[in-house]
C-alpha cells in the first residue's frame, strides 16, 4: 500500500477545520486509512489501494472535510470547454487509448509542484499498475502549440531531451540510458514503433508512458496552466486517474477545461466529472449492517462520504474508482456511522470452531502432490474467453462480468487447464520437465443456485518436457486415487483441447471426476508451447463427497 506525505498547513486550510491533535490522529484512522505518525508539519499516511482519490492533499482532504462535518455532500466541479482537440493519427496495440485535459490559473510554487508530482507518482505506482495500465503526463501549457497530435514513430526517429538529461537520445536509447526509460522498459521493449506527442509546430512533448520532454514537459513554480494527458491500454483506468488530478488541481484553485479527443471519425470529450448514479436499497444496507437505519439517516450519512442521495439513488463522485456495487457504498455507510459505535453482540447459539472438513481434504491432496515434487499454484479466478476457449480448441458457456475493466479478466474461469497453461507459457525460459499443480474455483452458470452461478473446487495437474505422455499423468493420478483410498477407471472419450485417442473421462464410484490427457498440437501452438503437455482437471468437490 503506498504511503503519502502530506504537508499539515496546507492540510488543514483545504480541509477548512482545525482538529487538536489527538482527535485529529483519530478521526484520520477512522476514515478508513493507516495513520503512520503526524511529526511536526508532516502527516504521513498509508493509503488502501481502493481510495486512489485519496493520495493528494486535496483529496484526501476533500474526503475528511465531508467525514467530520465541514463540507458534506457531493463536490461539483465547473468543466468549460477549451476550444481545442487532440487528434489520435495512430496507436499501437498495446497503448491504445488517450484522455487528456486542460486546467488553468494555478498559482504553482515549489510546495504545490511537490503535491502533483507526488500524486502523479502515485497513480503511476497504485491505479496504473506501474505504468503497465498507463502513464500520466503533465505539461506547462504556454509551451505546448495545440491541437496536439497522439501519434507512433520508429524509435531510431523519435528524438528529444528528455526529462532531467543534459542531451537529445533516440526512442532507443532513452531505454537504455535514461534511469526512467531503463526502469519502464519493459513496456515498450518490444514494439516496433513508441507512442508521442507531437504539438502542431512538430515538437516531440513525451514518449507515454515512459518519459517527458525536459523542454516542454518540465513543470516549474512559473508554472500557471497546465496540459494534462494519461495514455494507455485501459480507458477506465485512465478516466479516473485524469479526473482525481483534475479535481485535486481544482481543488487548488484550477479551472478546469475539456477537450475533444479525435480519432478518425469517432470524438469523445474529457474530462467528463459528471457523477454516477447506483441503486441502494434501505433494507439491503441495513441487512448488511445489522442496524435499523431510516432514510433520512442513510442520507447524512453518505454525504458524510461524499455523496449525494435521495430516494434510494445515490450520486457517486467521478474521481471515485472504488464503488463498483452497492456493497461498497454500505461499506462507506459503516465508516461514516462508526464502527466503534456497532454494538457488541454475543452470538445466541453455541457452537464449537473447527477447521472444515473440505480444507483438511484439500490440504491432504495439495500435500500429496507436493510430496511427488510438483509445486503448487496460485492462479486467478478471473480471465478471458480466449485463453479459456479459443486457445483451447473449445467453445464453452462462459460467465462473463458486466463491469469488466480489461479484457485480460472480462469472465470467471470455468475450467483449470487454461490457467496452468499460462504459466507454462510464462515459463518457458525455467528448467524443464515442469511439474505443477493448482487447487482453485470455477464458475459455471447454473438455474439452480441463488446467484444463477455453480461454484466447484478443481484441481488442476500439468507436466511439460521432452517425454511428457499419458503414462507420465496417469501415474501421478493412480498415486493420488489411491492415497485417498479409492478406486478409478478411465473411459476414451474425445476433447477438442486433447489429443485423439490419448484422453480419458475418469470415474470414480460411478461419478465422472476428471478428464486426463495429451494436450493437442494445435492448443500447444495456440500457447506458444514447445514441449509436449499431459494434464489431468479433477473435481474435487465431486472427489470429496465420494470419499
Amino acid at each position: 500500500m503506498p504511503t503519502v506525505t502530506f504537508n499539515k498547513d496546507v492540510f488543514e486550510k483545504l480541509v477548512g477545520k482545525k482538529l487538536p491533535l489527538n482527535q485529529l490522529k483519530d478521526r484520520i484512522s477512522m476514515l478508513g486509512t493507516d495513520l503512520e505518525g503526524i511529526e511536526g508539519n508532516e502527516i504521513t499516511v498509508e493509503i488502501f489501494p481502493d481510495r486512489p482519490d485519496m493520495l493528494s492533499e486535496q483529496g484526501f482532504a476533500r474526503a475528511f472535510s465531508s467525514f467530520i462535518g465541514v463540507n458534506t455532500g457531493l463536490a461539483g466541479f465547473d468543466v468549460k470547454k477549451s476550444g481545442t482537440h487532440v487528434k489520435v493519427e495512430k496507436t499501437l496495440k498495446i497503448w491504445p487509448h488517450v484522455v487528456t485535459a486542460i486546467v488553468k490559473g494555478l498559482k504553482f510554487d515549489d510546495e504545490k509542484v511537490r503535491e502533483m508530482i507526488q500524486l502523479q507518482e502515485k497513480l503511476g505506482v497504485t491505479l496504473c499498475r506501474d505504468r503497465k495500465k498507463g502513464g500520466i503526463g503533465i505539461y506547462p501549457l504556454d509551451k505546448v502549440s495545440p491541437p496536439v497530435i497522439f501519434t507512433t514513430e520508429k524509435p531510431e526517429k523519435i528524438r528529444f531531451r528528455p526529462l532531467e538529461f543534459p542531451r537529445e537520445l533516440t526512442g532507443r536509447q532513452i531505454l537504455s540510458q535514461h534511469p526512467t526509460g531503463r526502469k519502464y522498459a519493459d513496456i515498450m521493449a518490444d514494439q516496433d514503433e513508441f507512442p508521442i506527442f507531437v504539438d502542431s509546430k512538430g515538437i516531440i512533448m513525451s514518449m507515454p508512458p515512459i518519459i517527458n520532454s525536459h523542454d516542454v514537459g518540465k513543470i516549474t513554480s512559473d508554472t500557471r496552466d497546465v496540459f494534462i494527458e494519461a495514455t494507455g491500454p485501459h480507458l477506465n483506468t485512465l478516466l479516473v486517474a485524469l479526473n482525481i488530478i483534475v479535481t485535486s488541481m481544482a481543488d487548488m484553485g484550477g479551472k478546469i477545461f475539456s477537450l475533444d479527443i479525435i480519432r478518425g471519425k469517432e470524438k469523445m470529450t474529457t474530462p467528463d466529472l459528471s457523477p454516477s448514479t447506483m441503486k441502494l436499497s434501505l433494507e439491503y444496507a441495513n441487512n448488511r449492517l445489522g442496524l435499523e437505519l431510516k432514510q433520512n439517516e442513510i442520507k447524512k450519512l453518505l454525504e458524510k462520504m461524499g455523496y449525494s442521495y435521495s430516494k434510494g439513488e445515490v450520486l457517486v463522485p467521478a474521481y471515485r474508482a472504488d464503488v463498483i456495487h452497492p456493497c461498497d457504498l454500505v461499506e462507506d455507510l459503516a465508516i461514516a456511522y462508526g464502527y466503534e459505535n456497532f454494538k457488541e453482540e454475543i452470538p445466541s447459539v453455541s457452537t464449537i470452531g473447527s477447521e472444515e472438513p473440505f480444507t483438511v481434504f484439500r490440504r491432504k491432496v495439495s500435500g500429496i502432490l507436493v510430496g511427488l515434487g510438483l509445486i503448487e499454484l496460485n492462479t486467478y479466478h478471473l480471465t478471458d474467453r480466449e485463453s479459456q476457449c479459443s486457445r483451447m480448441q473449445a467453445d464453452m458457456d462462459m460467465v462473463e462480468l458486466s463491469n469488466a475493466l480489461t479484457a485480460e479478466y472480462s469472465s470467471l474461469r470455468t475450467w483449470m487447464i487454461p490457467s496452468i497453461l499460462k504459466v507454462m507459457a510464462d515459463n518457458k525460459h525455467n528448467e524443464y520437465p515442469q511439474k505443477i499443480f493448482d487447487i482453485g474455483t470455477i464458475f459455471k452458470k447454473s438455474i439452480g443456485t441463488e446467484t444463477g452461478i455453480e461454484e466447484n473446487e478443481r484441481l488442476a495437474v500439468g507436466i511439460t518436457s521432452e517425454n511428457a505422455d499419458f503414462t507420465g499423468i496417469k501415474q501421478i493420478l493412480d498415486y493420488l486415487i489411491r492415497m485417498l483410498d479409492l478406486e478409478y477407471e478411465i473411459q476414451p472419450v474425445e476433447h477438442p483441447s486433447f489429443i485423439p485417442g490419448r484422453v480419458g473421462r475418469v470415474t470414480v464410484n460411478k461419478k465422472k471426476v476428471a478428464y486426463i490427457g495429451e494436450i493437442s498440437p494445435q492448443v500447444l501452438s495456440a500457447w506458444d508451447l514447445q514441449m509436449p503437455v499431459s494434464c489431468f482437471e479433477l473435481n474435487l468437490t465431486d472427489l470429496f463427497n465420494a470419499v
